[in-house]
């Protein structure tokens, strides 16, 4: 569901300190005590938020690699802030990352990004043997872009690859992955000990008996139809293969079973495409359906389903990916079941229950890479009901929510992960934003429990300040219903923990909300931020790390009333309030980035005594090693000068050339120097030779002096160079230690 907003003109506060804040008294001081017991309980809930999945990630900034380490980073439409945990590695031509397996795996699945309009293959080696098969990769389905949706920019800039290595791997053994052919930036590999083919059942149609083509280079359509037909309140077989489809395909009571995802895969862009309602008894299970959707045209119905799969239907076993939505539910699909299934690489929503369902239950799937919300209900034309969303883990949506409840009457979202998510969204999201009429505002008892947000959270373009990691949002209509918010984690949000907002900038209000039992660790700002009037009961809500302080509470717009927020007991850790509503808090009190091993550097502004053709002195701060400043040539002494924005204790430097062999090895003499206020500067680090060698990576580390004063501006002041007459930076890197 897209998710833009309209921007939030800050004001003044229009009310005294204490009114605006709606204490409960004696709130300030009553947050000290700990309530050890909750937090416990918010841990436990922790270790079994999110689905159970046959296989194991592992990073690959966390495993061995002589590429490039990128991020973290959390900038709109940047690799590294779309990746896991907002870093990856990036490997040239010939560069690779190597696993240790934790356990045994055949099959390996990589989440990667490679420059817009290449491709190339990941070479794979088990134990230091290269496997016959490779991992083709490709910026086909990525770099999508979206005008339409406002504050959105080119996005989805990675995809996924998967392979079976055609012999087994033990726990401890080794799997390298090298780039071939084009620069790879390798995320995450998901390893997998996939099962054997599944057989026939018994009495099913399979459709290669109907004609289809297990080759891929047959048009199966028809084949899917007659078999389909044929079973008709039994079994359709898809047995191992790849099966070609150039039109969707009507289903109703019948089951459509296949060998596993990982051996029977259908090549198809609109899979099932039905808006009559079928009398339902549906079931999809253990196939592949892979698209070929490389845009995202919200009039096309490029989904695995569009429509309804009519009652009592269900979804298990799949493979979904390169479509454009995974299901686009409409029309009655009650009692529907969605497990176990994995969405990948979607243009828009992974899965959107789009009004009418009853007692829905979507669990225990794994989604990453779509572009829009994950999950999401939408209460359009009459409301979802009694549905719920658990257990899912949902991985980098890159440019709306993880989990975004727009509408609906007595919705549960219960033990869910949700983890990195980007651009114009929240980690969750319990919303009357209705986009369309006629729309059916929250009701009822709406529950969010167990839940575990990491990394989630963005700064939207359009207001110009940050969503929070939960967000509860008066959109269009105030929030009448109950909304009971229990066992929450939050971790590591760059930006603000739970958000109380009318996202419509019409001051609707925010009422009858609790939450209970939270653990909040390492927040960017604050842990609540209120925006709008209304009312929140707020108990057992543990707070640690917290960046700039513990509320923000400034309605808009202003005189449109008070947010009340009313101390529970047993909260710790966030009784400061942020003073001026004219400001919005910047992470860390006052640091332009949320994260505190942060490059001081990147995306400041630069300048240079000269540049040489297109090396202008901002490709030194772009976060990108392959891009580089390079001054005026012959006329030493040169430099460049990066304004960091606030004095810094700068401790570190790390400066980069570019990493391919055709950059020979070079000595740089050069100076550190800094300055206040971008007039008077002094000396950090005295004039000597740095030698940048590509066998080394072209990296020089740089100490600066404890002693060294705070600077604002940091300049490198060169005076030669052997390798070239000019002073040459692909990256100059600030760190505070």
């Amino acid at each position: 569901m897209r998710t833009s907003y309209s921007p939030l003109r800050r004001g003044r506060r229009a009310v005294p300190l204490g009114a605006a804040l709606g204490l409960a008294a004696g709130l300030l001081t009553a947050l000290a005590p700990a309530a050890q017991a909750a937090d416990d309980s918010s841990r436990a809930r922790a270790a079994v938020a999110g689905a159970t999945v046959p296989f194991t990630s592992v990073e690959a900034e966390s495993a061995t690699s002589n590429g490039t380490r990128i991020g973290p980073d959390y900038t709109q439409g940047t690799v590294a802030s779309e990746s896991s945990g907002r870093q990856a590695v990036r490997l040239a031509t010939g560069q690779h990352v190597e696993f240790t397996l934790p356990r045994a795996a055949n099959a390996v699945n990589v989440a990667y990004s490679v420059p817009d309009g290449q491709s190339g293959s990941l070479a794979v080696y088990v134990n230091g043997v290269k496997l016959d098969k490779s991992l083709a990769v490709t910026s086909k389905y990525s770099y999508v872009d979206t005008p339409w949706i406002q504050g959105s920019k080119t996005h989805h800039l990675l995809d996924n690859a998967r392979l079976l290595f055609g012999r087994n791997a033990g726990a401890g053994d080794k799997v390298r992955l090298e780039a071939t052919g084009a620069q790879v930036t390798v995320d995450v590999a998901d390893f997998e000990q996939a099962a054997a083919p599944g057989t026939k059942p018994s009495g099913a149609v399979s459709v290669t008996d109907k004609g289809a083509d297990p080759s891929g280079q047959g048009d199966s359509t028809q084949a899917f139809r007659e078999a389909i037909a044929a079973a008709k309140g039994g079994t359709v077989w898809v047995p191992p293969g790849e099966f070609r489809l150039t039109q969707s395909l009507n289903v109703d009571n019948v089951q459509i079973k296949g060998a596993g995802h990982w051996y029977s895969v259908v090549r198809s862009s609109r899979f099932v495409d039905q808006s009559s309602a079928p009398t339902g008894k549906v079931g999809l299970h253990d196939f592949a359906v892979i698209g070929e959707v490389t845009e995202r045209v919200d009039g096309n119905p490029d989904n695995f389903v569009n429509g309804s799969l009519g009652p009592n239907s269900a979804v298990s076993g799949m493979w979904l990916q390169h479509l454009k939505v995974g299901m686009w539910l409409m029309g009655n699909n009650d009692n529907l079941v969605v497990e176990n299934n994995r969405f990948l690489d979607m243009t828009a929503d992974g899965l959107n229950l789009n009004g009418t369902a009853r007692g829905v239950q979507v669990r225990n799937n794994f989604l990453r890479n779509t572009g829009d919300d994950a999950l999401a209900m939408w209460s359009l034309n009459t409301t979802n009901s009694d549905s719920a969303f658990l257990a899912n883990t949902i991985s980098q949506p890159n440019l709306a929510n993880g989990i975004a409840i727009y509408g609906g009457r007595d919705i549960t979202v219960k033990d869910n992960l949700v983890l990195d998510t980007n651009a114009l969204g929240s980690g969750m999201a319990i919303s009357n934003q209705k986009f369309l009429d006629p729309f059916f505002p929250l009701a009822g008892t709406i529950t969010v429990s167990g839940n575990t947000l990491v990394r989630t959270g963005a700064m939207n373009p359009n207001w110009n300040h940050p969503m929070g990691a939960l967000r509860v949002d008066a959109y269009d209509s105030a929030i009448e219903a109950t909304v009971d918010i229990t066992d929450t984690v939050i971790t590591d949000s760059p930006w603000s923990a739970y958000e109380f907002v009318s996202g419509g900038g019409t001051g609707k209000a925010v009422r009858n909300v609790t939450i209970d039992r939270s653990t909040v660790d390492k927040v960017g700002t604050v842990v609540v931020q209120a925006e709008t009037p209304g009312a929140v009961r707020m108990a057992n809500v543990k707070a640690s790390s917290v960046g700039a302080a513990g509320i923000y509470n400034c309605p808009y717009p202003s005189g449109s009333g008070t947010f009340t927020l009313t101390d529970g007991g047993g909260n710790s850790g966030w009784d400061s309030v942020w003073e001026d509503c004219s400001t919005w808090p910047k992470p860390g009190g006052g640091n332009p980035d949320p994260d505190p091993k942060r490059n001081l550097a990147k995306g400041r502004p630069a300048t240079a005594t000269g540049s040489a053709d297109v090396y202008t002195p901002g490709k030194a701060v772009d976060g990108d090693a392959a891009t580089y400043w390079e001054s005026t040539n012959n006329a030493f002494p040169q430099s460049i000068t990066v304004d960091l924005g606030k004095a810094e204790p700068v401790r570190r430097l790390v400066l980069k050339l570019p990493p391919p062999a055709a950059w020979e090895a070079r000595t740089q003499t050069l100076s550190v120097q800094g300055s206040t206020d971008g007039s008077g500067y002094s000396t950090l680090v005295g004039s000597q030779g740095y030698r940048f060698d590509p066998a080394s990576g072209n990296t020089v580390t740089i100490d600066v002096p404890a002693s060294a004063p705070n600077v604002r501006h940091l300049r490198l002041h060169v005076t030669a160079n052997t390798g070239w007459p000019a002073g040459q930076f692909s990256e100059v890197e600030a760190y505070l230690s």
